[in-house]
C-alpha cells in the first residue's frame, strides 16, 4: 500500500534526475519534436565535430598544396601547343624530391628525365616551364631549328615552329657570334667555356630547356641551364582551360576560338576549352 507522501516523494526525486542532467534536458528542448526533421537533426553534427572535421580538411590541403600538388596557370605561349595561354594544371611537386626516408615507401620519386617537361624557379616570372631537352653529360647543339643530342637528331613530335623572323641565334645553337640582345651576357660567356667543337656539353647537376614553341620561346638558348636544385615539379593534367587568343598561333584549334555568333548557349560555353579538361600533359 502507497503511503500518502510517497507521490510527493517520488515527485521531488525526478525534479532532482532533471536538475542533475542539464545537459540532456537543454538538447531535448533545442531539438524539434516529430517526424523527420527530429530524426535529421539527430544525425547533424555537433559544433565542435564540425569545427574538427573542418580544420582536418584545412590541413589536409595545405599539406597537398605545400608538399604533393599545386595548381599553375600558364601565362604565355612558348609552351605551344602542348600547353595553351589559359590551361590550368595541376602539378605533382613530389615527383623530383629527395628520395629519403618514408618518401621512398610511400610517394613516387624518379630523376628528371629528358623530354620530362618540369617546372622551376626562376627570377622573372617567379616559376617558368619548359622542356628538358639535355640532361647532365650530354653533347647538344641545333641546327635549323632542329635539336641534335650525342649525334642523334631528336624526334619531337611536339615541338611547334610557328612563324617569326629569322634569328641565327635561336636556330642555330651554340652560336659563335652574340648578335641576340636578349641573351643574358653571363650566360653568353658561360656558353662559350662550355662549348666542345660546336656542341654545348651539359655539366653536372643541370639541365638545357626548351619551349615547345621553339621560335617564340625564352629558354636555355636565351638564360642559361637550369640547376637541378631549381626544378620542383611536374604538370599531372589539365583541370580547367580558360579560352584565351594567342598571339603567336595563326591555326588555332577549334574548341580555342570564341564563338561569333549570338546564341546563349555558345556564350555559356565559349569562354573555356572544354575538350582540354581533365588531358593528361606528355
Amino acid at each position: 500500500m502507497s503511503t500518502p507522501g510517497q507521490p510527493e516523494q517520488a515527485e521531488q526525486s525526478e525534479r532532482l534526475e532533471q536538475a542533475a542532467q542539464p545537459g540532456l534536458q537543454s538538447s531535448a528542448s533545442a531539438r524539434p519534436s516529430g517526424g523527420w526533421l527530429s530524426q535529421m537533426w539527430s544525425h547533424l553534427p555537433t559544433l565542435p565535430e564540425a569545427f574538427a572535421t573542418l580544420l582536418s580538411l584545412v590541413v589536409v590541403a595545405l599539406f597537398l598544396n605545400t608538399f604533393v600538388l599545386q595548381p599553375y596557370l600558364i601565362p604565355s605561349e612558348s609552351m605551344e601547343r602542348t600547353l595553351l595561354v589559359g590551361d590550368f594544371l595541376l602539378v605533382n611537386k613530389q615527383v623530383y624530391a629527395p628520395s629519403g626516408g618514408l618518401t621512398r615507401w610511400f610517394l613516387p620519386y624518379r630523376s628528371v628525365e629528358r623530354g620530362d617537361i618540369v617546372f622551376f624557379h626562376h627570377p622573372q616570372p617567379p616559376f617558368l616551364v619548359k622542356r628538358v631537352v639535355g640532361v647532365p653529360g650530354d653533347r647538344l647543339h641545333i641546327e635549323d631549328g632542329r635539336v641534335t643530342v650525342n649525334g642523334v637528331t631528336l624526334n619531337e613530335p611536339y615541338a611547334a615552329f610557328e612563324p617569326a623572323p629569322p634569328n641565327p641565334f635561336r636556330d642555330d645553337f651554340p652560336a659563335k657570334v652574340y648578335t641576340d640582345p636578349t641573351v643574358d651576357p653571363g650566360w653568353w660567356k658561360q656558353m662559350q667555356s662550355l662549348t666542345r667543337d660546336g656542341e654545348l656539353v651539359v655539366p653536372e647537376g643541370e639541365y638545357f630547356v626548351l619551349g615547345d614553341n621553339r621560335n617564340h620561346s625564352k629558354d636555355s638558348r636565351f638564360f642559361g641551364l637550369v640547376r637541378r636544385a631549381d626544378i620542383v615539379a611536374r604538370p599531372l593534367f589539365i583541370y580547367f582551360s580558360v579560352s584565351r587568343p594567342s598571339s603567336t598561333d595563326v591555326q588555332q584549334a577549334a574548341d580555342d576560338r570564341l564563338g561569333h555568333d549570338k546564341e546563349l548557349s555558345a556564350k555559356l560555353t565559349g569562354f573555356a576549352r572544354w575538350k582540354r579538361i581533365f588531358h593528361v600533359v606528355h
